[in-house]
């Protein structure tokens, strides 16, 4: 076998995908499949659309064109660069907006390809990302309605992402409220009202989504099996649906202070370390080139994270249950982060399990 190897299990990936477009039904809640943590993969992709996902959503133009055979409808997550919109209109059906230059180019390239294409106005009611503020709602969506070219279909809100904050029942409310009187000035009808990504799952489960809300966008509750807000595990989910192993290529027992002057590390930093005398260590092969350090934890008890450089991840392993030796496999959990480092590195073995 290869390592480092990320195991990728279909059947789980499908149950969770499943049983969320269950729960979100009974709601009236539609679910965009966010497939931007791995890279696009078709074969991931098909598995979550026979789930019964409704559509797809990525960030990524390329991730989109992976996507381009599977009858689906693909939202584009990332406010389009202008050096796209010709792929935009050609492969996707709906896109996240905030900048009318930007769709103004849009309507202008539909035009010329003599297409339709929908778009979503984003709101930024407070995490900080993309979206206009609520008080230029009306001014910019007068600019918005008569373009050729595009449709208005919704409003959306990001939550998390960047600020970390997190959605809440008045939030929902409010975006409702500005769809509503959107509707009302304009005499238009807005189909969609992305509220929240994973983050907003707990409102789903507390029955506390208003009513004109019918849209998330969810990418860690089926490939991890968690919600955003307390990183837990949903009942009923996988949180194992990829799985990460490496393979040990040293052994020794070291200082855990470096002995020496100090400077920067290899990514400009200057590292501190605690003085915890000679422990045992052990080097898998895998690096800061392959995993998101913060985001990974060993499996095994009593097993914890000295640190990393770009090839190597070095492990406390004097503490161990287990009895550890060279060429030995350690599994290591990820959070969402780690999860799209391993998928995005070019030097992580992919392996799908059907």
């Amino acid at each position: 076998m290869q390592y480092p190897r990320l195991e990728i299990d279909l059947k789980k990936i499908h149950h969770n995908a499943k049983t969320l477009v269950g729960q979100c039904k009974e709601k009236g809640i539609n679910i965009a499949a966010v497939t931007k943590v791995f890279c696009g993969c078709p074969e991931i992709a098909k598995t979550i659309m026979n789930a019964g996902v409704g559509m797809l959503a990525d960030s990524r133009m390329q991730n989109i064109k992976k996507l381009h055979q599977l009858p689906i409808p693909k939202m584009l997550l990332r406010i389009p660069m202008l050096s796209e919109i010709e792929d935009l209109v050609d492969y996707v059906d709906i896109s996240l907006n905030s900048e009318v230059e930007v769709m103004e180019k849009i309507s202008e390239v539909a035009l010329q390809k003599n297409k339709l294409h929908q778009v979503i106005l984003m709101i930024d009611l407070g995490d900080l990302r993309e979206g206009i503020w609520e008080n230029d709602l009306f001014h910019v969506v007068e600019k918005i309605i008569p373009l050729k070219g595009i449709k208005l279909i919704g409003l959306g809100v990001n939550f998390g992402c960047y600020g970390g904050i997190i959605p809440e029942e008045h939030s929902f409310q409010k975006l409702a409220k500005m769809k509503e009187d959107l509707e009302e000035a304009y005499n238009i009808s807005l189909e969609i009202v992305s509220a929240a990504n994973s983050n907003g799952l707990y409102l789903v489960w507390e029955d506390k989504i208003p009513k004109g809300i019918n849209h998330l966008r969810c990418g860690q509750a089926i490939v991890l099996g968690k919600e955003d807000v307390y990183d837990k595990t949903i009942d009923g989910l996988y949180d194992d649906a990829f799985r990460l192993f490496g393979q040990i290529v040293e052994i020794k027992d070291k200082p855990t202070v470096p002995i020496g002057r100090r400077g920067i590390d290899a990514f400009g930093n200057i590292p501190t370390f605690e003085d915890k005398g000679i422990r045992k260590r052990a080097i898998v092969a895998m690096g800061r080139q392959d995993i998101l350090l913060d985001g990974i934890m060993p499996k095994d008890e009593g097993v914890g994270v000295f640190g990393a450089s770009s090839d190597h991840l070095l492990l406390d392993i004097t503490d161990a249950k287990r009895k550890f030796k060279i060429g030995d496999i350690v599994e290591l959990k990820m959070n969402y982060g780690a999860l799209l480092a391993a998928m995005t590195s070019a030097y992580v073995h992919k392996e799908i399990i059907k």
